[in-house]
């Protein structure tokens, strides 16, 4: 489409998570050690929670690539599992030699098996499940009675959860109790603020194989920042859109011009105020004539 235009290898902003774009905001970063930590200390369950389209899926991945030698990881994506299909799709991901027949007492007999020869291999065993908000009461119960099976020195099994902020409300529930105190290290994910936005976007431009002058002018990158309020699924997104309407007309650079035109045609972009203000400025601005034309009023009626 606009990769040979621009000089890009690959498309930058897309929105499929590929470990290779991975941004190290301080955030994400700081949960990335915190999981790296928190894992090779042989913790149970840690949970890692953020809004839409913050990166949870990709910083689990990235956690993935970053184990190395001395863990095998299974990773659930799918959160509407019964815990039969949870006990299966484990099984299967950590090569437990499972049919799809068996019983369930023959899943768990099998899992813990594959689990002991794991362990006396020297080897951690870490369980990564995403979108865990919309996970069954039941089946996170079924995720926690797996995490009892261990040794008189370490647990067997060690879950990572990855999930919205309604998460932590379900877990403040009396049927989840138990679940929330084995949580052990918790994590809350943040937007990318104005300066991480600029660097987000340069970064995933080089990454692509951009090397020429800057692509997006400062006030182009500080709209993004703007009509993404952060989120980098929405700085993905307004970034793709202002080059396709940068490439149409044949043109070399992202202005404000091009970033308007893929606000205004995305949903859930904020709506950037006229002449791009700042909100506080548009605001007082806009006080300021409503205060002018209610004197101008108040005069004319004394009058």
């Amino acid at each position: 489409m606009y990769l040979q235009h621009f000089g890009f290898r690959e498309y930058p902003f897309s929105l499929t998570p590929d470990t290779s774009f991975f941004y190290g905001y301080a955030s994400h970063q700081e949960a990335l050690n915190v999981l790296l930590v928190a894992l090779r200390s042989g913790e149970g369950f840690i949970k890692v929670t953020g809004e839409v389209g913050l990166g949870k899926t990709l910083l689990c991945r990235k956690l993935l690539d970053s184990l190395g030698d001395g863990f095998v990881t299974a990773f659930l994506p799918n959160p509407h599992l019964s815990p039969g299909s949870m006990r299966l799709a484990l099984a299967e991901e950590l090569g437990a030699g499972v049919s799809n027949r068996a019983t369930q007492e023959d899943m768990l007999r099998a899992i813990t098996r594959r689990l002991l020869q794991l362990a006396g291999a020297g080897t951690q065993v870490v369980v990564c499940l995403d979108e865990v908000q919309a996970m069954p009461n039941y089946t996170l119960e079924a995720v926690r009675l797996l995490t009892n099976l261990e040794t008189e020195k370490f647990k067997l099994l060690q879950v990572v959860m990855f999930g919205q902020p309604e998460l932590d409300a379900r877990l403040k529930g009396i049927h989840l109790r138990q679940l929330q105190q084995r949580i052990t290290f918790s994590y809350r994910l943040v937007p990318l603020d104005k300066q991480a936005v600029a660097e987000y976007v340069r970064h995933r431009l080089r990454v692509a194989g951009y090397h020429g002058a800057p692509l997006f002018t400062e006030r182009a990158l500080a709209a993004v920042y703007r009509g993404s309020g952060g989120i980098p699924r929405l700085v993905n997104i307004l970034c793709h859109k202002a080059l396709l309407a940068a490439f149409g007309p044949g043109e070399d650079y992202i202005t404000l011009r091009h970033v308007r035109r893929a606000v205004a045609d995305t949903e859930g972009a904020r709506r950037l105020t006229p002449r791009f203000l700042h909100p506080l400025i548009y605001a007082a601005v806009i006080g300021a004539v409503g205060l002018v034309a209610g004197m101008m009023y108040w005069l004319e009626t004394w009058r």
